[in-house]
C-alpha cells in the first residue's frame, strides 16, 4: 500500500488541477442543480450537492475498476508498455488543453458520445432534484459524460495493472476535483475565479505534462525516485496483482 500513495497523491492532485476542465464540463449542470432545488429545500444544498459528487466519484471509481481489468489482462504484454506510453501522450496533450495552448484532446470526447446519447435523456428526468438519492443517481449517470481529462486518467490508472489499484486511483482523481465543483454549485465566487486564471491554468498544465513525462517507461523514473542508476520495477512496469 506504502509504494501505492505517491500515486494516489498523483491521482489527487490530477483532479485538483483538472478543477478548470470540470468546471466548463459540469459547471452549468452544478448552477442548474442548485438552482434547481426548491426554495425551502435550500438548507439541504451542501448536502445534495455533495450526494450527486459522491455518485460522480463512484461512477469513475467503476470506469477505472472496468478499464483496470483490461490493463491488469495485458499486464504481462507489450501491450502493457504501449498502453503506458499512450496514457502519458495523453497526459501532456491534457496538460497543453489546461494552459490553454491545444485543445486537440477534446476531440477523443467524441468515443464517448454514442453511450452518452443514451444516458443523457435518463439524467435529464431527474431534474429538478429533491432527494439525496436522486442527486447520488444523477451525479452517478453524470460520471459517464464525455469527458477528454478523464479518459486521460482513466488510461494513466489502466496502466499500473491492477483492477484495484486502478479503481483506487480513479476514486483519488475524483475527490481532487470535488472542490471546485462543490464550489460552483455553492456560488463560491473567489475559488472558481482564482481556478479560472490563466497563470493557474498555465501552472496546472504544466505541472500535468511534467506528470505525464514521467509516466513514460524510461530509467529516469528511478532517476527521479532516487534509487539512483537503477531501474525501479514498480515504476517502469504495470504491478501485476489483481
Amino acid at each position: 500500500m506504502a509504494e501505492l500513495l505517491p500515486l494516489l497523491l498523483s491521482a489527487l492532485i490530477l483532479g485538483l488541477l483538472g478543477g478548470g476542465h470540470c468546471l466548463g464540463m459540469c459547471g452549468g449542470l452544478m448552477g442548474a442543480l442548485t438552482l434547481a432545488i426548491p426554495k425551502e429545500q435550500r438548507a439541504r444544498r451542501l448536502r445534495l450537492l455533495l450526494a450527486y459528487n459522491l455518485g460522480r466519484i463512484l461512477s469513475y471509481t467503476t470506469a477505472g475498476l472496468l478499464i483496470g481489468l483490461a490493463g491488469w489482462a495485458i499486464a504481462n504484454s507489450p501491450a502493457a508498455t504501449a498502453l503506458r506510453v499512450l496514457a502519458a501522450t495523453l497526459l501532456v496533450c491534457m496538460g497543453l488543453y489546461l494552459a490553454g495552448w491545444w485543445s486537440g484532446l477534446t476531440r477523443i470526447e467524441a468515443l464517448g458520445r454514442g453511450l452518452w446519447r443514451h444516458i443523457q435523456p435518463v439524467a435529464s428526468r431527474l431534474l429538478p432534484v429533491s432527494s439525496l438519492p436522486r442527486a447520488l443517481l444523477l451525479g452517478g449517470l453524470w460520471g459517464w459524460l464525455p469527458c477528454g481529462l478523464v479518459y486521460s486518467t482513466l488510461l494513466w490508472a489502466a496502466s499500473q495493472g491492477s483492477a484495484t489499484d486502478s479503481a483506487l486511483l480513479m476514486f483519488a482523481f475524483g475527490l481532487g476535483t470535488l472542490p471546485i465543483l462543490v464550489a460552483t454549485g455553492l456560488a463560491a465566487e473567489r475559488l472558481t475565479a482564482l481556478l479560472r486564471r490563466r497563470g493557474v491554468r498555465i501552472a496546472g498544465g504544466l505541472l500535468v505534462i511534467l506528470f505525464g513525462l514521467w509516466t513514460l517507461p524510461g530509467p529516469h523514473q528511478a532517476w527521479l525516485m532516487g534509487h539512483g542508476g537503477h531501474q525501479d520495477a514498480s515504476a517502469s512496469a504495470p504491478r501485476h496483482s489483481h
